[in-house]
């Protein structure tokens, strides 16, 4: 699955992290990531069970980010890791089965991690974003350069996307995008599912 389009990240929503997942289950959104680092592992692991309930046999893969032991408890269709997180290969010993994505914050970085075969490649932050406050933007010039080295290999662009610049983001070629705040700051689910339409328009129209 090269081209999935919309990827909402999911991480101290306002709304409930069940809510969030039905209604992109609704607008077959094909990819949601579960990413919460600051609440106890018993919590995840609940939230976890019951989004995985919410997208099994749908069109949405359920994405968990970091821990390959709740993701490997609930059956999450990826995994998600960082640069400094558990190795690819020691992924496949302990789960051969999940699929597994990658966060790249440089070209050199893309470049090393295209030399194994992970599922996707996530590249950013595009933009400057408090989700990642250490990482220096890597702009629209490098994502353009990203977008040429994949090699039909789906590429994610990540990081500060929202509304009003996503246009940008599609115009270098990159088929894939993350959006976290633009969902996460929606007050009611009402708000969330007219946020959602308005990305999914964006997105026919650029067809």
């Amino acid at each position: 699955m090269n081209n999935f389009g919309l990827y909402i990240i999911i991480t101290n929503p306002i709304i409930k992290h069940t809510k969030i997942a039905e209604v992109c289950v609704k607008y077959k959104i094909k990819m949601i990531q579960l990413r919460e680092k600051s609440i106890p592992d018993k919590e995840i692991i609940k939230i976890a069970k019951d989004i995985r309930k919410i997208t099994n046999n749908t069109d949405t893969n359920f994405v968990v980010n970091d821990r390959l032991d709740i993701a490997t408890i609930v059956n999450a269709d990826y995994i998600h890791i960082g640069q400094d997180d558990i190795a690819y290969e020691d992924i496949r010993r302990i789960n051969k089965k999940i699929k597994i994505g990658i966060s790249n914050h440089s070209i050199k970085q893309l470049k090393e991690s295209l030399t194994k075969n992970y599922n996707y490649y996530a590249f950013g932050p595009i933009f400057k974003t408090p989700t990642k406050p250490s990482y220096k933007e890597v702009g629209l010039s490098n994502l353009k350069k990203a977008v040429k080295l994949m090699n039909n290999k789906p590429l994610v662009a990540i990081g500060g996307i929202f509304d009003y610049n996503l246009d940008k983001i599609l115009t270098t070629g990159v088929k894939n995008f993350c959006m976290v705040r633009y969902f996460m700051e929606s007050k009611n689910i009402s708000e969330f599912e007219d946020k959602l339409k308005k990305i999914l328009d964006i997105i026919h129209d650029k067809k």
